[in-house]
C-alpha cells in the first residue's frame, strides 16, 4: 500500500509541472496588452516601460514562466494589475466561497443521483427506471445559467423566499453557518448539483444493473442472503466507482462555476475569473487557474487512494 501511495504522488507531480506549463502559456498566448486596463491612453513610453518591467513582462517567455513557478511554489503568485492587491489573497478566498459552493452542490447531487441510480437498477425497465432515468437525463441536458435564472424568477423575484444574489447579508467576509446565510448557499448549490446528480444516477444505474446480473449475487441469494445483505455488497462493488465520479464531478464543478456564481453574483473563482478575463488581467488569471487545476489533480490523487482503501484489487492491478 505504501509503494502504491508513493508512486501515485510522484506520477502526479510532472502532471502538476505541465498543468502549470499549458496554464502560462494559454494565457500569453491570448490577444490583447494587459497592462491596457491600468496604462492611462496617453501613458509615455518610459512609464509603459516600467510597468512591463515591474510585471516581468519584458522577459521572455521561458524567464518569465521559470521565475512564476519559482515564486508560486514559495506560496507568491504575484499581485493583481487591476487592484494591486497579492494574487494569493484574492484566490484563496475566492477558492474558500467555490470549494463551500460546490461540496455542498456535490453532496446534493451524489445523494439524489445516488438514490436516483439505485431505485432505476434494482427496477430497471419498470417505469419507475424509466422516471429515474428521464429525471437524470433532465439534469445533465438542462443549461446551468439558465436554469439559475429560472429559479430567481421562482423562488426570488416571485415567491420572495430566497436572496437572488450575493453571499450573506454582510458578504462572503462575515460568513456564519446560520440560515439568514444558508439562505444565499441554497438556490446556487442546487443549480450546480443538476449535472452531477444525473451524471452519477446514469453510472449507478449501469453498475447495479450490472452486479446484480452477475454470478455472486445470484449465489448470495441462493445461500439465503437477505435483500439487505445483497444490497451491502451491491453498495460494496459500487463504492469505488461512485466515489471517482463524485471526486470528478467535484473538480468540474470547483473549476467549471463561472456561469453560475456570474448568475448568482456568488464570490467564487468563477466570478474572479470573470472579472480577471474582462480586465486582462494576467497575473489574477494565471493564479487562479493554476490553483484550480492544481486543487483538481490533488481531488484525483486523492479518489484514487480512497479507491485503492475501498477496492485493494486496484492496487493489486
Amino acid at each position: 500500500m505504501i509503494s502504491y501511495l508513493i508512486r501515485r504522488v510522484l506520477y502526479a507531480l510532472p502532471i502538476m509541472l505541465g498543468v502549470a506549463f499549458l496554464c502560462f502559456m494559454l494565457v500569453h498566448i491570448a490577444p490583447g496588452d494587459p497592462l491596457v486596463s491600468i496604462l492611462p491612453p496617453d501613458a509615455s513610453v518610459d512609464l509603459q516601460k516600467q510597468l512591463m518591467e515591474l510585471y516581468g513582462f519584458n522577459r521572455s517567455y521561458p524567464e518569465q514562466f521559470f521565475s512564476w513557478v519559482w515564486r508560486a511554489m514559495h506560496g507568491d503568485l504575484g499581485s493583481s494589475i487591476a487592484t494591486g492587491r497579492p494574487v494569493a489573497q484574492e484566490v484563496f478566498k475566492a477558492v474558500g466561497n467555490t470549494f463551500m459552493l460546490a461540496a455542498l452542490a456535490t453532496l446534493i447531487g451524489f445523494f439524489f443521483g445516488s438514490l436516483f441510480g439505485f431505485v432505476a437498477g434494482y427496477f430497471r425497465n419498470s417505469w419507475v427506471d424509466k422516471i429515474a432515468s428521464f429525471i437524470s437525463v433532465i439534469g445533465v441536458s438542462v443549461p446551468h445559467y439558465w436554469l439559475g435564472m429560472v429559479l430567481v424568477i421562482i423562488f426570488s423575484s416571485q415567491l420572495m423566499w430566497l436572496p437572488a444574489t450575493g453571499a450573506g447579508p454582510d458578504g462572503s467576509a462575515a460568513w456564519v453557518w446560520d440560515f439568514e446565510h444558508v439562505k444565499y448557499l441554497i438556490m446556487p448549490a442546487v443549480t450546480m448539483s443538476f449535472i452531477p446528480m444525473g451524471i452519477i444516477a446514469r453510472t449507478v444505474r449501469a453498475l447495479v444493473a450490472d452486479i446484480l446480473s452477475q454470478e455472486f449475487v445470484i449465489g448470495l441469494k441462493a445461500r439465503g442472503l437477505g435483500e439487505f445483505g445483497v444490497f451491502r455488497h451491491v453498495v460494496k462493488n459500487c463504492a469505488p466507482t461512485s466515489m471517482a465520479v463524485m471526486g470528478l464531478q467535484l473538480g468540474y464543478l470547483l473549476g467549471g462555476s463561472i456561469l453560475i456564481e456570474t448568475v448568482f453574483s456568488w464570490p467564487g473563482t468563477g466570478f474572479l475569473l470573470n472579472q480577471a478575463i474582462f480586465q486582462r488581467d494576467l497575473p489574477l488569471l494565471q493564479g487562479t487557474i493554476l490553483v484550480l487545476a492544481l486543487f483538481f489533480v490533488s481531488l484525483n490523487l486523492l479518489v484514487d487512494i480512497l479507491q485503492t482503501v475501498l477496492d485493494p484489487r486496484i492496487e493489486r492491478a
